[in-house]
């Protein structure tokens, strides 16, 4: 392996290309690792967030709202908790479906937790209000379950709540579980952050509207900490792009670049070439 990686250093002179390589390889795991040992406690967050922010609405129009309203009404769940999860679990794709035999929205697995929310053929997971119920109702019971605690909540939305005891601290809950709260927090805060950059932008008291197909593929990988340490050193190299990454399903996970119209695309591609990074596409 250790010839494999000078003769990569020699042939590669583009820094850029040589981490996607070394990610592709397995070897950015380590250092992904010591980063989240540097992350704020993602339990604490969610503690924070549900005292301080949880009734926050975003400016921004997202696809399906109305379910997202009504189901955020009927099980008394924050509205940008259940933008949130369905942003990190299908990028708000109804048609959605995972490795895992997860549909939808919501990301609703079939046909176990599907039964249990009172759902019994596959195709009514592909309807956006009944995916969105059901994912609500799945969270209120997780919620109520594990006494308010949210991290525990998404951890056993995740996993299950046969896998998380109510009686978990954070650091004894599996690790993929913890990083799920993670993600999710991470689509978070683009939910709230976008409030204020969508109010900016609309001007007189306009709304704008959530747009996942302005968004530019940079790179797709099967392993979710090789797409997020590949977002995290794009975002240090390029401060201003509006980056994000996403869980795309079938064991996809890409780190996109995000824009508003041709003039952002434009120079995005631009910064993007100038780090050795070349995009198809638009």
């Amino acid at each position: 392996m250790g010839m494999v990686i000078i003769k990569m250093i020699h042939s590669f002179k583009n820094l850029a290309k040589l981490l996607i390589c070394l990610l592709l390889l397995g070897i950015g795991q380590p250092v992904l690792s010591s980063v989240k040992s540097n992350e704020p406690d993602v339990a604490a967050l969610w503690d924070r967030y549900l005292s301080d922010d949880a009734r926050k609405s975003p400016v921004i129009r997202y696809p399906f709202e109305r379910c997202f309203k009504l189901a955020s009404a009927k099980y008394s769940l924050p509205l940008s908790l259940l933008l949130a999860v369905s942003r990190g679990e299908s990028n708000f794709n109804p048609r959605a479906k995972s490795d895992r035999n997860c549909h939808g929205l919501m990301q609703i697995r079939w046909p176990q937790t599907a039964k249990h929310l009172g759902i019994y053929k596959l195709e009514e997971l592909y309807d956006p209000c009944t995916n969105i119920l059901a994912g609500a109702r799945y969270l209120r019971e997780m919620l109520d379950r594990y006494d308010g605690n949210l991290h525990l909540t998404l951890a056993a939305y995740n996993y299950g709540p046969n896998r998380i005891r109510k009686n978990s601290d954070s650091g004894s809950i599996p690790q993929g579980a913890q990083w799920y709260s993670n993600y999710i927090y991470h689509h978070l805060k683009h939910i709230l952050r976008g409030a204020t950059a969508s109010a900016a932008a609309a001007g007189s008291g306009g709304r704008l509207r959530y747009n996942p197909k302005q968004q530019l593929e940079i790179i797709t990988f099967t392993k979710p900490y090789r797409a997020a340490g590949f977002y995290q050193y794009l975002k240090a190299r390029a401060p201003g792009l509006n980056l994000d990454w996403y869980r795309m399903g079938l064991g996809r996970y890409q780190v996109v670049m995000l824009y508003t119209d041709e003039r952002t695309l434009a120079n995005g591609k631009r910064k993007l070439r100038n780090l050795g990074i070349r995009v198809k596409g638009r």
